[in-house]
């Protein structure tokens, strides 16, 4: 374990941390992360895909450095400032409705949700929420109370309607049959009682699961006859990762209120929220914190904004995703633990499942597996209700020929588990999911 390592156990809190290997980092470029040991590591995370336009890239270095240099202010709260009034107005630009949009602008994904949630609760004067099992909103105490990810259990939101994700077990019901539940529900509760649905337009964190086509769009028609709000979540999803801009344009729906945030500000932690007037403006003062609509965080979203049209990447997200599911598919007929492949574009879950290795379990395997490929110079994370599917959301910037070095390093470590070379013991300190 290294000494950088050692030292972040010993200061920064065990309450943040979802650590699968003793992963330390001092630097970055494009999509390599540069290791304390000197190692470089290729990040098919990014972060979670917070870092959307790699490490680095220059449009985003340049806008954060005039930001910071000449700061307008550091807050919305009080005052309005030109990066934070650009930034929202180019996202109801990029999300164009035929009534009046407003945008709230915060620090991630969590509150973001959260926001939407309150404020479509307040606006409609109702209070339940329609969720899914597995989904993942965020980790604040509004958030938690509505999502079904298994990780978070906290006592859920009186009135939630939780409905199985179709797709997410095979043997669950299909698109027909939860949207019957969901017509099952709204008879006995009453469909006046329901402020909003909330979805993922894929299932992110509860194993990359991709709906069947026509489910969101037949779920938001449900919710528009009973005046129901829908909010689509595409924190990990959204802007241009699964080669379209939005990813609920692959439904031929639009949302009412549409949530991002990790890779819109590329790294800088930043949110947004966009939904109708008489929804973002039904109070003041009643979702706020000093520094949100941070005026350098607000041009880094910019930044971003700017890079996905000069450098073509919802486009490039989906060429280059074929070619990455392609080469993965290609590692699938040689491994059998490989199970099943899902997601769109830069969105990619590996499902490990029933590998023939001394770590006992998928979730065991899994472990196991991220850990060598580390070792390898590989950085993958997994998701799932079961800690078994391996995550791939790299940088939109990555490059062809670096899609073929990580599925090379991923098959050298697949190679390592069939083997039986990778310790059993090595991975046990690491809690994950």
């Amino acid at each position: 374990m290294s000494g950088l390592y050692a030292r972040d156990g010993a200061a920064i809190a065990g309450l943040q941390k979802l650590r699968f290997f003793p992963q330390a980092v001092v630097g970055g470029k494009g999509t390599m992360l540069r290791a304390d040991d000197g190692r470089d590591l290729l990040d098919l995370s990014a972060a979670w895909g917070a870092a959307s336009l790699g490490y680095g890239h220059p449009a985003l270095v340049t806008a954060v450095s005039a930001a910071i240099a000449d700061p307008a202010g550091a807050s919305v709260l009080s005052a309005a400032n030109g990066p934070a009034t650009a930034l929202a107005e180019r996202l109801i630009a990029l999300f164009p409705s035929d009534q009046p949009q407003r945008v709230w602008l915060g620090h991630s994904g969590s509150d973001a949700n959260e926001t939407a949630i309150r404020a479509a609760r307040r606006a409609t004067g109702r209070q339940g929420i329609i969720g899914f099992a597995g989904a993942y909103h965020g980790c604040t105490i509004g958030t938690m109370a509505v999502s079904g990810h298994p990780t978070l259990a906290s006592d859920k939101a009186a009135g939630l309607i939780q409905l199985p994700y179709p797709g997410a077990d095979p043997d669950g019901p299909d698109a027909d049959a939860v949207l019957g539940l969901l017509e099952r529900h709204l008879a006995e509760t009453g469909p006046g009682a329901i402020a909003a649905c909330i979805f993922e337009p894929i299932l992110s964190d509860g194993g990359l699961v991709v709906p069947p086509e026509g489910f969101l769009a037949r779920l938001d028609a449900l919710c528009r006859r009973h005046g129901i709000l829908t909010i689509c979540d595409e924190v990990k999803v959204g802007l241009g990762r699964t080669g379209r801009l939005h990813a609920f344009e692959h439904e031929g729906f639009r949302p009412d209120i549409l949530v991002l945030g990790k890779g819109l500000g590329g790294g800088l932690p930043i949110s947004a929220v966009i939904g109708p007037q008489w929804v973002m403006d039904c109070a003041t003062a009643f979702a706020m914190q000093t520094l949100h609509g941070n005026p350098v965080c607000a041009a880094a979203g910019l930044a971003v904004l700017d890079t996905l049209v000069a450098e073509n990447l919802p486009a490039e997200a989906a060429r280059k995703g074929q070619i990455l599911m392609a080469g993965l598919r290609d590692l699938a007929q040689r491994h059998s633990c490989i199970r099943a492949l899902r997601g769109r574009g830069l969105a990619v879950g590996v499902e490990i499942r029933g590998a023939d290795t001394p770590l006992q379990g998928d979730a065991a395997a899994t472990a196991g597996l991220m850990l060598r490929a580390c070792e390898r110079g590989l950085v993958v994370y997994c998701v799932g209700p079961s800690s078994s599917v391996l995550e791939l959301t790299p940088p939109l910037t990555i490059a062809e020929h670096e899609i073929g070095q990580a599925l090379s390093l991923l098959d050298g470590a697949l190679q390592d588990l069939a083997a039986g070379r990778i310790d059993s013991r090595a991975a046990a300190g690491f809690a994950g999911w």
